[in-house]
């Protein structure tokens, strides 16, 4: 019987992915569980219908474009399933398009399991999830001037962080896209990030507090 606050996990793998390992790791106290496994991105977008996990593991084997391709379906559908990607050998370059795709987490895929339980739980949250070493460290870590933020770029930078477009940033707060432009400017320009990616993946504290 599933406990009403655990939450669900789809794997779309083409390999056995949710196995007795993942299962005890996630049921181990992270309160997520494996709802489901299937080796097809199509009937994972089923699956996802029917069944509302709150993530989905895909393996990046089904190809980058195709992932992409599944992940602006999700979007017109107005899904908010958080997708994580998980390959053995996942590029920079190839995070970036998922990310901008709107993959909310990226992992290498390996013989330890403790890093597919953190991003799970940091996705399932609202944030987005990185391994480390994936991404630029030197740019990511970029701290160069850290002025304070206005409240309402602290918002933006809040909104950015929860996976929130320009566009979308515009409608939730009430105000012109144009705006929402001109106020991530100058986050980027206080806090030495570079780019929207590099906002959606720092800590609050590096966003300019005081």
């Amino acid at each position: 019987m599933l406990i009403v606050d655990w939450q669900t996990v789809l794997f779309c793998d083409s390999q056995r992915a949710a196995d007795g390992k993942i299962e005890a790791l996630l049921e181990g106290g992270e309160k997520l569980r494996p709802v489901s496994s299937t080796g097809s991105l199509a009937i994972a977008l089923d699956l996802i219908r029917t069944s509302s996990p709150a993530a989905v593991v895909i393996d990046k084997s089904f190809g980058i474009p195709a992932i992409i391709d599944t992940l602006h379906r999700l979007r017109a559908s107005g899904s908010t399933v958080a997708v994580v990607v998980w390959g053995p050998d996942l590029k920079e370059s190839e995070s970036r398009r998922l990310l901008q795709a709107g993959a909310r987490g990226i992992l290498r895929r390996g013989p330890g399991l403790q890093n597919l339980a953190a991003c799970l739980r940091s996705v399932t949250s609202g944030a987005v999830w990185v391994e480390e070493g994936i991404l630029d460290e030197s740019q990511q870590k970029d701290k160069a001037r850290h002025l304070e933020l206005t409240p309402r770029e602290k918002e933006i930078a809040a909104l950015v962080r929860k996976g929130y477009r320009a566009a979308e940033i515009a409608r939730t707060l009430g105000i012109q896209r144009s705006t929402v432009t001109i106020h991530l400017r100058h986050i980027f320009e206080k806090t030495g990030l570079r780019g929207r990616f590099r906002l959606a993946l720092s800590e609050p504290r590096e966003q300019g507090r005081s």
